[in-house]
């Protein structure tokens, strides 16, 4: 019978003991904990449930960044048997009340009064929850109890009582309810199994060279079960160490000082970072750029070798490793100096950067997954790698194309379905495969490639069939552009809003010497937009007419966090309805000597149109 995740995580802290696993930054420095005190806070966690009267199948919903009392809190119950329910923990009211009521949780994990003082006004609302701990400080309420207060009612709990609660726990129990981040609809809660999870870790085991002496940096949110399988449950699995992030913005400086060997991240961190090094390639002398895309250029051509299996000629063996001294050598250092491999999933990746940072000697291996899937159905790793694709199906896991396009899944790490939602489950897994709602195709050595959400995919009005990502994708590559939503479903061509990168926008500005007064006015400004139709047609000249932008709309800030995923993926409907205006009139000044135009968000009350 297979392990449970505390089962498993508690045999390797008998193993490795005194050996640091966590790091947290307390004050300024980062602090070490080692693995006997991971299981102390497990089984203080899980003794703490048990002294609520926490029952094996219960569950227990968790709303907080990404910590070791995160971890405790999840594996504690798990200890316990009963169900853990992630919650981002910066999502607001309306989706903490739909999961803790859905799931029908008992007990809720916060980490600040703050969140404590926005949720004591909708205790009502949530009936079936009875007890709220707070995992940071002290908060006076009845209904509020404090870190300390719960350590302390765990003490009154025999660790044999615990124990037998351990022991007893099987592989094939119900572990977490994963919810979906929900870009069509209300968020489902998909039901993953302790197997469900070790499968997958298993599987990636085999495909990554990953050990005792490895190090990641955890940022994105392990409410996403990407991160909570590849940078949480498989690192552990493995005895290598976590160190946790402050936040996004103190990112690079934590890079530095954590000096990860391993990298998990979504292409958003990717695209960001290829922006910044081209832009300040581009702005440097004329030396410096003549170096970098000399060396560049080599180092392209030695992977293309090597991936093809053809034996790299000495010299460009000898060119392309002078680059990566020399020339991308600055980036590692910014990376912390160690970094071996980054790992990228919850979205697609340009081919563009993958081939760039492989050819700097930082390979970035792609893979695909979902939450269903608990999440890797596929994956590119060292020993299997091609661009363009998401690798192969991973050890025991099978995959096919139905006769719409649609990939369909099977195998140890599919859900057992999504809870309390019958009918949806046999919609989605009946038949023994799981269907993913991607569309995407296997060539003849088994590598899958995704050609797009089965519902996201664009039917022109004259039936040409485009996948609005690929393109999203592309111009993300533009110094100029930051983000994008491609529309046109049943329309007579393709239209897009756009997302300038302002910074590289100022800049353009401040050379041309273009007067403006802020951001609206800069996205409105003739120069601009015709900088911006000269960039997307130079990105768009090899694509045949019907995939082709006609016109833009240039928006003065990004899309906000309501219409984003945790994960940063677009929500697009709600993009759709919060646009409707201007993606339609964009139809509508057809003959009317309108195109491409700069459309105002009001960023604060004082920025004016």
């Amino acid at each position: 019978m297979r392990q449970t995740l505390p089962q498993m995580v508690l045999e390797r802290a008998r193993q490795f003991g005194g050996r640091r696993v966590f790091r947290r930054k307390e004050g300024d420095v980062y602090q070490d904990i080692s693995w006997d005190q991971l299981a102390e806070g497990i089984h203080a966690f899980g003794r703490g449930l048990v002294a609520l009267g926490v029952r094996p199948g219960d569950r227990v919903a968790i709303m907080a960044p990404n910590s070791p009392e995160w971890v405790y809190s999840d594996l504690g119950a798990m200890a316990c048997r009963a169900v853990s329910v992630p919650v981002y923990h910066t999502e607001g009211i309306p989706a903490v009340t739909h999961i803790v009521n859905d799931s029908q949780s008992r007990v809720l994990f916060i980490h600040t009064p703050l969140v404590a003082e926005e949720l004591i006004p909708h205790l009502e609302e949530m009936p079936r929850l009875e007890q709220i701990v707070l995992l940071e400080s002290h908060f006076e309420h009845s209904a509020i109890m404090s870190h300390k207060q719960f350590l302390e009612a765990a003490e009154g709990i025999d660790p044999g009582n615990l124990e037998a609660l351990l022991t007893q726990g099987e592989g094939d129990e119900l572990a977490s309810l994963v919810y979906t981040s929900g870009t069509t609809g209300p968020p489902k809660g998909v039901m993953l199994s302790h197997q469900n999870f070790l499968s997958n870790v298993e599987a990636c085991v085999g495909m990554f060279d990953i050990g005792p002496d490895d190090q990641s940096l955890s940022f994105l949110p392990l409410s996403h079960v990407f991160e909570r399988m590849a940078g949480y449950y498989l690192v552990l699995y493995q005895g290598g160490v976590i160190a946790y992030a402050e936040n996004l913005e103190r990112l690079p400086v934590n890079l530095a000082e954590v000096q990860p060997t391993m990298l998990i991240s979504v292409p958003r961190l990717y695209e960001k970072m290829y922006a910044r090094i081209m832009e300040r390639v581009l702005d440097g002398p004329w030396l410096s750029k003549q170096l970098f895309f000399s060396g560049l250029k080599a180092g392209k051509a030695l992977v293309k070798a090597e991936l093809e299996g053809r034996q790299p000629s000495f010299w460009l063996r000898l060119a392309s490793s002078a680059a990566r001294k020399i020339v991308f050598s600055k980036l590692r250092d910014r990376l912390g100096g160690r970094l071996r491999f980054f790992v990228s999933g919850g979205a697609p990746l340009a081919r563009e950067l993958a081939e760039f940072y492989f050819a700097a000697g930082l390979p970035i291996y792609e893979g695909y997954g979902l939450t269903e899937t608990s999440p890797v159905i596929a994956a590119n790793c060292p020993r299997a790698v091609r661009f363009g694709t998401v690798g192969r199906a991973i050890p025991g896991t099978r995959v096919k194309i139905a006769a719409d396009g649609e990939i369909l899944a099977s195998g140890p790490g599919v859900s057992k379905g999504y809870w309390n939602r019958p009918e949806e489950t046999e919609h989605a897994f009946g038949a023994g495969w799981f269907k993913t709602g991607d569309v995407g195709q296997i060539d003849e050595e088994g590598f899958l490639s995704i050609t797009d959400r089965k519902k996201d995919l664009i039917v022109t009005a004259s039936g040409e069939n485009i996948a609005p990502q690929n393109l999203e994708n592309l111009f993300k590559t533009n110094k100029y552009l930051a983000n994008a939503l491609v529309y046109g479903d049943q329309k007579p061509f393709l239209t897009a809003l756009l997302v300038p990168n302002l910074e590289n926008l100022e800049k353009f500005a401040h050379q041309e010497k273009i007067d403006y007064l802020n951001h609206c006015d800069l996205v409105n400004h003739p120069q601009v937009l015709a900088l911006i139709r000269q960039q997307i047609d130079g990105l768009q000249k090899e694509l045949p007419s019907f995939q082709r932008i006609k016109r833009f709309t240039l928006l003065s800030a990004d899309f906000g966090k309501e219409m984003l995923t945790p994960t940063l993926k677009l929500r697009r409907k709600i993009v759709k309805q919060m646009f409707h205006e201007q993606l339609e009139g964009m139809y509508l000044a057809e003959g009317h000597g309108i195109h491409d135009s700069g459309f105002c968000i009001l960023e604060n009350p004082d920025e004016g149109p």
